[in-house]
């Protein structure tokens, strides 16, 4: 019986995100748009993730509007989006009635299939959201965070499965953020899903430790039915397989994808000349297009990495690499073995680097990793040494319920913040996520729209 793989491509997201920070513009986008539109993907993955943010912070692009052309432009594909779960595109968990609108904003505005995930693998963070999907009927894809620890093996994947499927999620994804998946650990967790869940389980693994493509097959033959791609120019390094050669391995196979290699490569063609630009712009380091098995040591993933020798070369300790990526797993240890994904990767990494510059350990403690072990972003996958949680909190209790059962709804009190920028719905969950920033885009959208001077702020506007 045949078993043909669908392919999600994750090149107009995932993969720039990994490659080039997220900053490929809608202009470079749209021209390819009609051709990708007519390979029969299972989806494309084009918005969520770090996108949000890179188009208001940096490209000046209305994230919202950007949807809006892509589902214009590729009216046959499933369009996808990555969504962290309680914290959304952000970076802090919101309360319920928010997560709710904009789960039905993402729909309305084109969002067929909603990849929820959560970096604790704590399900009570994802079930506002996966109601929410289900009731505005898109494909919810519920997120294993994979990593590596004492406390992570199969019965602990399987069971979080078997959690998501009785939630409503429609397909279980692999989220191999860091490309720790050997091909047969690989291939033993896909069989156990196999045996755990009824719905399709999809692979997502990062070419970082370069693993990827002998994982993915050997996930492929243990029941896997789809997998995530990316187009050539934009694969391996910190990015994804190559879709064309997936594709080609297949062919002929009971695994035939069925996608035609010469339309692959006319889209090929449109990413290898950006390829050309990025890299001659010095966007895409050579370093991030390489294979980096320290991952396998060390279990950074590249975008952490990136950060982590940011905050050293501004500190001038740049010679204090080694030290931090060896302090990483034990403020992992200490700190209950979160997965290092967004934003526990951000949390731990700066922590560890706190540790080494300061020359003992949390001596000085970052709000964000202070809220970890009080609980603000969920359960951890093993308990906190309660002796540790009093050397970071003090005399302050951690929480044992859900983080966004302890927040009042927000929304009204959000719209009615946001009223003075509000030009689209929308605005006001652009401004929820990032009210820093916000502001400053939508002046600058505004006077681009209108460059004669009358700007929103000027204007009286409704509260939506």
């Amino acid at each position: 019986m045949a078993k043909p793989i669908k392919i999600t491509e994750v090149v107009l997201r995932d993969a720039h995100q990994s490659l080039l920070a997220t900053r490929m513009t809608m202009d470079e986008m749209r021209p390819i748009l009609a051709e990708m539109d007519k390979i029969p993907y299972f989806s494309v993955e084009c918005w969520g993730g770090a996108t949000f943010d890179s188009c208001i912070r940096f490209l000046n692009e209305d994230p919202w509007e950007r949807l809006r052309i892509m589902r214009k432009e590729m009216p046959h594909q499933k369009l996808q989006m990555l969504f962290r779960g309680q914290n959304m595109l952000g970076y802090r968990p919101y309360a319920d009635d928010v997560v709710e609108y904009f789960v039905q904003k993402s729909v309305a505005n084109g969002i067929d299939v909603i990849r929820i995930f959560d970096a604790l693998n704590d399900a009570r963070n994802l079930q506002t959201a996966i109601r929410a999907a289900n009731k505005e009927k898109a494909h919810v894809q519920g997120c294993i965070s994979y990593t590596l620890s004492p406390v992570h093996n199969n019965e602990y994947y399987t069971n979080y499965a078997k959690t998501l499927e009785e939630m409503g999620a429609n397909s279980i994804c692999i989220k191999d953020m860091a490309g720790l998946l050997t091909p047969y650990a690989c291939y033993d967790l896909v069989s156990r899903l196999k045996e755990a869940v009824s719905i399709p389980i999809d692979i997502h693994s990062h070419y970082t430790a370069g693993l990827a493509s002998m994982s993915i097959m050997k996930g492929i033959e243990a029941g896997a039915s789809i997998v995530d791609t990316a187009m050539s120019p934009l694969s391996i390094g910190t990015s994804h397989m190559p879709t064309e050669s997936l594709v080609a391995a297949l062919q002929g196979t009971e695994y035939d994808t069925g996608l035609d290699l010469n339309q692959l490569n006319v889209v090929r063609a449109h990413f290898a000349k950006l390829r050309e630009k990025y890299i001659g712009s010095g966007q895409i380091s050579p370093k991030s297009l390489s294979v980096d098995a320290n991952t396998l040591l060390y279990q950074v993933p590249g975008g952490m990495f990136s950060n982590m020798l940011g905050q050293l070369k501004e500190a001038g300790k740049e010679d204090k690499l080694d030290e931090v990526l060896a302090e990483i797993p034990r403020v992992r240890e200490d700190s209950g073995y979160p997965p290092l994904v967004t934003p526990t990767s951000q949390i731990v990494g700066t922590q560890a680097v706190f540790n080494v510059i300061m020359g003992e350990r949390y001596k000085m403690v970052t709000k964000e990793f202070r809220g970890m072990i009080h609980g603000d972003y969920g359960k951890t996958p093993a308990p906190i040494d309660p002796e540790f949680s009093k050397k970071i909190l003090g005399d302050d209790e951690p929480i044992t319920c859900r983080f966004a059962d302890t927040l009042e709804p927000e929304l009204d009190k959000l719209k009615a913040e946001a009223a003075p920028y509000v030009k689209q719905e929308e605005d006001v969950l652009t401004y929820a996520m990032f009210p820093q920033v916000a502001p400053k885009f939508f002046e600058q959208r505004d006077r681009k729209e209108d460059p004669n001077g009358t700007h929103t702020a000027d204007v009286v506007v409704t509260p939506v």
